[in-house]
Parts: C-alpha cells; sequence; structure tokens
C-alpha cells in the first residue's frame, strides 16, 4: 500500500478508516437503541464512496483511460459497487444485520485490497478494446451480485437460526423477513450467472482475437489459474440454480452454498493472483515481468527490433576481405 502516490495513500486510508467505523456503528447497532446510529452509517458509507470515486478518477486522468487494467483497480471498483448498492438497498431493507454484514464484508474486502495495492501502470493498448472493458464491468458487478447474496444468505441463516432457538425478540426488527432475504439471494443468484457469463465470453472471446499480441497460445490461456477460478465459479453458480429449479436445495442448502461460493471467487479474484501464477494482468508493467521469466510474445522474436544488426566494424571488416578467402587468412588480414 504504501508504494501509493502519497495524495493516493490519503484517500486509501481515509477509505479504510471510514469502512472500520461503518462495521463499529454496524456492530453497536445490534445493541438496544442501536438505531440511532443508522444515518451516521449511511453517511460513512457514502464518504467512502465518493472518496473511491475520487480516487479512480484519479488514475483515470494519469493513465488516460479507463483504470480496469490490474486488481487493485477492480477491487476498489468491487468496493465502490457494493457501497452504491447498500445505499440504494438501504432505503428498503432497514434491518440491523442486514446492514451490519454488508459493512463487515466490504472491510474486509477493503483490507484485501490494501494488501495488493500497486501503483498506476501503464495499460496496455489491449486493455481500452472495449471487449476488455465490458469483461472486466461484467466480472465486477458479477462478484458484486454474489457477495450480495451471500449477505442475504448469511442474514438468513442467522434469522433461521434464531427462530429455531426461539429468540423471536432478536429477530423481529433487526433481521428481514425470510421471504424477502430468499427473494434477495435468488435475484442475486441469477444477477450473478448472467454477468460472469458476459464476463468469460468477453474474455475468452478478446483473447482469441488477440491471442497473436498477447503472446503465448490460446490453449495457456484458458489454463490460467485465475480463469479456471472464474470458470468454477460460473459451473458453481450454475448448478445452484439448476438444483433450486429442480427442488433439489432450497431454503438453508441454498444459503450455505452460496456462502461457499463467495469463498470460491474470493480465491479466484485475489488467492490466485496472491498464490498462483496468473497471466491474467493487462498492464506493461505486468508484460515486462512475463518476459523476463521468459513469455515473452513469440511474434517479438521476429519484429526488426530483436534482430542482429551487423556494426559498422564487422560491416569494414568483411568488405576488406574477399569472401573465398581461408579462414585464418581473414584473421591475419591487416
Amino acid at each position: 500500500m504504501f508504494e501509493l502516490p502519497v495524495k493516493e495513500i490519503v484517500i486509501f486510508v481515509a477509505v479504510i478508516l471510514l469502512y472500520l467505523g461503518a462495521a463499529v456503528l454496524g456492530s453497536l447497532q445490534l445493541r438496544p437503541g442501536g438505531d440511532r446510529y443508522k444515518t451516521v452509517l449511511t453517511h460513512l458509507f457514502a464518504l467512502a464512496v465518493v472518496l473511491e470515486a475520487v480516487m479512480l478518477i484519479f488514475r483515470a486522468i494519469s493513465l488516460g483511460r479507463v483504470p480496469l487494467t490490474g486488481l487493485f483497480e477492480s477491487m476498489i471498483v468491487l468496493t465502490l459497487v457494493l457501497g452504491l448498492i447498500y445505499l440504494v438497498l438501504g432505503m428498503v431493507i432497514r434491518q440491523v444485520w442486514f446492514s451490519t454484514t454488508v459493512a463487515w464484508i466490504i472491510l474486509i474486502l477493503i483490507l484485501l485490497t490494501a494488501i495488493i495495492a500497486k501503483p498506476a501502470a501503464e495499460p496496455l493498448p489491449i486493455a481500452a478494446k472495449p471487449w476488455a472493458i465490458v469483461h472486466g464491468m461484467a466480472m465486477i458487478l458479477g462478484t458484486a451480485m454474489i457477495l450480495l447474496a451471500t449477505v442475504s444468505a448469511y442474514v438468513y441463516l442467522l434469522g433461521c437460526r434464531r427462530l429455531k432457538q426461539k429468540k423471536i425478540s432478536q429477530v423481529l426488527g433487526k433481521v428481514p423477513s425470510i421471504e424477502k432475504l430468499e427473494s434477495v439471494n435468488l435475484v442475486s443468484l441469477k444477477f450473478a450467472f448472467v454477468f460472469i457469463t458476459i464476463g468469460l465470453a468477453s474474455g475468452i472471446g478478446g483473447v482469441w482475437m488477440e491471442r497473436e499480441s498477447l503472446g503465448g497460445s490460446f490453449g495457456g490461456w484458458l489454463i490460467d489459474s485465475k480463469i479456471i477460478a472464474v470458470g468454477i465459479t460460473w459451473l458453481l453458480l450454475g448448478l445452484i440454480l439448476l438444483a433450486w429449479r429442480l427442488r433439489i436445495i432450497k431454503g438453508r442448502r441454498k444459503a450455505q452454498t452460496t456462502i461457499a461460493a463467495f469463498f470460491w471467487i474470493l480465491f479466484a479474484f485475489v488467492g490466485a493472483v496472491l498464490l498462483c501464477n496468473t497471466k491474467h494482468d493487462f498492464s506493461s508493467a505486468n508484460l515486462r515481468l512475463h518476459i523476463q521469466s521468459g513469455e515473452s510474445n513469440p511474434s517479438s522474436e521476429l519484429s526488426p527490433s530483436n534482430q542482429a544488426v551487423p556494426s559498422e566494424e564487422s560491416n569494414t571488416l568483411n568488405q576488406a576481405v574477399p569472401a573465398g578467402q581461408p579462414e585464418s587468412s581473414r584473421e591475419s588480414n591487416p
């Protein structure tokens, strides 16, 4: 995080403190009389979203294009989208457990973002292609929908547990109705599946069209760790929706598998970058790292800049020695 420019460090630290304050106030809401923190909590979310937008604007100005080329920018956009979703849904879902869960999930995400924070790197020209922008935004929106489904699933399980223990007073007014939570969970899963389908289709199709400029084989990109992890997420979401459609799973089981999908996509976004050797980065700095590790673009080997150019001294020597003269006489030729 401390590799960032000073102005970005100041903004990012302020964002962390705002989400930390939101998480603390969210927990205080659970106490008797905690409803009075609701307005302050909303203001903290709104201010954090504005600061994240300012940081992205600074990056867009410095890069001269949409800042979606690295994991850090993608995570900032993700937490920004989640903050906006909370501000919108908070007007409808006023129960404190919902806002508290959202606040803590965003805090966890922003702390993970601090681990992978990097200064803005000049993106490859391919990052400005329409398919690349569609791919990035679709994956971010899909992840945001999974996180929203996870929040509703967790609160659903909490409500079911409290009802089972007959703690009615700890549920009424603090947890949304079971039907509302099931509806939010299902709609979020459907949107997540649609967005991730668009993200995978646009990403794989774009890599196919730009495979020569990206370097390596198309198959090599398909077996990239991050692409495999996202593909498994897409498959898991499809199976959850199919099982719900066939009435194989519902209620608690669907909520539990939703939470499992959340942890898996968290690994796909962050873990695959930190723990696996992924090439899923479209910044020029990342490309240089791949070149140094031997993953250079095959087409670059044939470029004129990489071909050996005879020096002036060797040209002069070759002109002074007849073409048919033996090697030994070349060495002794004055």
